[in-house]
């Protein structure tokens, strides 16, 4: 993946063998062969490395059907606040494949009886992984956000260390300036590194944080769309509205009633 990337939907992983490793949150995070990994890929996302693989599934879901399974709250929180969720063992691995190409199948058939079975088998799958995470697995998932939380240059390059710093601190002003001052480097190389690596620009990368976390606000809580825009990290309203029609293509309160209304639905 050559630049940081990030979709509203909920991704499914799947290794056969080997590991990926993603720059999430400005963290790096390992997914291990032979368990299924649960994200949002609306926090920005990145593959910065990856072991031994053969064969790697993914499968995307749109957000609103996620939240439209009303799955045990535990679960869908942890996602929603940028967690990688595992399957505790690898015991699953030969059922989840065959499940996995069967999904797949069926959801480019075009048939809706295929689709709707597959979504039916997905939606329990999910809850059953929900139903085996207990406090040490939602424990690891956390582990894994920090476990970059080191930053003297032993884990992270200079460019992730800004990517880590952003992750952080996306809800607060930040510049050039200030972000170059806490990772040793003057605010215009620090600008051509990150962009030079991520092939995206600071502020670009800075605003899709700021989008998603506005994002899980809007579906999630019942805040003002001032209140969201301000604690999400951007200044006005109006730089909130401006950002999130560059994106969505439409204004955040359009956003909330289109999702809520799927989500909910008024009889």
């Amino acid at each position: 993946m050559p630049r940081s990337d990030r979709h509203n939907e909920i991704e499914l992983n799947l290794l056969e063998s080997g590991s990926v490793t993603y720059l999430m949150g400005g963290q790096k995070v390992t997914v291990p062969a032979g368990r299924l990994a649960v994200f949002w890929a609306g926090i920005p996302h990145q593959v910065v490395a990856f072991e031994g693989l053969s064969e790697y599934f993914v499968l995307t879901l749109p957000l609103v059907w996620f939240l439209q399974w009303r799955l045990p709250e535990h679960f869908t929180q942890a996602i929603l606040r940028g967690g990688i969720l595992l399957e505790p063992g690898s015991d699953r691995l030969a059922m989840d494949l065959q499940q996995l190409v069967l999904w797949s199948d069926d959801l480019q058939s075009g048939l809706a009886e295929r689709r709707e079975a597959s979504l039916l088998e997905i939606q329990a799958r999910l809850r059953r992984l929900a139903l085996s995470l207990d406090g040490e697995s939602l424990n690891e998932a956390e582990s894994m956000r920090k476990a970059s939380l080191r930053i003297d240059g032993e884990y992270l390059s200079k460019a992730e260390e800004i990517a880590w710093y952003i992750a952080q601190n996306y809800t607060h002003p930040l510049t050039a300036a200030i972000i170059g001052q806490e990772v040793g480097l003057h605010p215009n190389y620090a600008m051509a590194l990150f962009q030079q690596t991520f092939g995206t620009t600071l502020t670009k990368y800075l605003t899709q944080h700021r989008l998603a976390h506005a994002q899980r606000l809007l579906v999630t809580t019942a805040d003002s769309i001032l209140h969201i825009a301000l604690s999400s990290g951007f200044g006005s309203l109006s730089r909130f509205n401006e950002a999130f029609r560059q994106n969505f293509s439409c204004t955040p309160r359009e956003y909330r009633q289109t999702q809520l209304s799927t989500v909910y639905p008024v009889h």
